[in-house]
C-alpha cells in the first residue's frame, strides 16, 4: 500500500532504519522475510517479532506511532498492550453482524487492559454504483453505529466501499495522496482528524 519493499538498513547501533514514503516511516515483518514466504509462527515467536519491531527500530522523532493489528484478541494485542504505553485504540469493523462480534470483543479487551478506546470506524459502509449512483449497503447499514450506542463510544467516521480505494492501495498510491479531493480521501482525513483530536498532544 505504501509502495515500499526491500530490507531495512542497519544503523551503527544495530537498529533497523524504517523504510519511508509519503513522509511516513514504516516497518513491517514483510520487509524482513521473503515476499512469498508465509508467516507460520506460534505465540512466543510472534511476541519475539513484536519486541523486535518495537525495540530494535530507529524510529527517530515521531508525532504518532500507528500499529496496524490483526483482528481478534490474541497474543499480538495482549503483547503490545502489556509492553508499551498506548495512548488509544481504534476499532475498525464492517457493519456485518459477524464482524461486529469481533469488534465488541476487541473493545472489551482493550478496556480490560486499561487502553482507552478512542472510537469506532465503520469500514465498507456503503457501495455507490459509479454509473447510476445508487447506494447499496452490502454488509448491512449502521451496524457499527448500533455497536457504538451499546458500548458508549463514538463513530469516528465511515469509509465507503469503492473500487478506487482498492486500486490506489494496490498500486501503492493511497487515495489520500493520489486523489486527495475524492470522497474516499475526505472520509479518511475526517477520521484522522477525529483520532488526533482525542489523543494527547505529541511531546515537543
Amino acid at each position: 500500500m505504501m509502495n515500499l519493499k526491500g530490507n531495512p538498513e542497519l544503523t551503527p547501533k544495530n537498529l533497523m532504519r524504517p523504510l519511508k514514503n509519503y513522509g511516513i516511516a514504516c516497518m513491517s515483518m514483510g520487509f524482513l522475510i521473503e515476499e512469498t514466504a508465509p508467516v507460520v509462527w506460534r505465540g512466543l515467536m510472534v511476541m519475539s517479532a513484536i519486541e523486535k519491531l518495537l525495540r530494535q527500530v530507529d524510529w527517530g522523532q515521531l508525532d504518532y506511532l500507528v500499529i496496524d493489528m490483526p483482528p481478534g484478541t490474541g497474543d499480538v494485542q495482549l503483547s503490545i498492550s502489556q509492553n508499551i504505553p498506548i495512548a488509544g485504540a481504534v476499532i475498525i469493523s464492517t457493519p456485518q453482524d459477524v464482524a461486529l462480534l469481533d469488534a465488541r470483543k476487541g473493545t472489551e479487551m482493550f478496556r480490560k487492559v486499561h487502553v482507552p478506546v478512542l472510537g469506532l470506524v465503520q469500514n465498507m459502509s456503503v457501495f455507490q454504483c459509479p454509473k447510476c449512483k445508487h447506494e447499496t449497503h452490502i454488509f448491512g447499514a449502521d451496524g457499527v453505529r448500533d455497536l457504538a450506542k451499546t458500548t458508549g463510544l463514538d463513530v469516528l467516521g465511515d469509509v465507503p466501499l469503492q473500487v478506487n480505494i482498492r486500486e490506489t492501495c494496490d498500486s501503492g498510491q493511497p487515495v489520500v495522496i493520489s486523489q486527495p479531493q475524492s470522497d474516499a480521501a475526505k472520509a479518511y482525513l475526517k477520521i484522522a482528524v477525529e483520532i488526533v483530536r482525542r489523543l494527547p498532544a505529541p511531546a515537543a
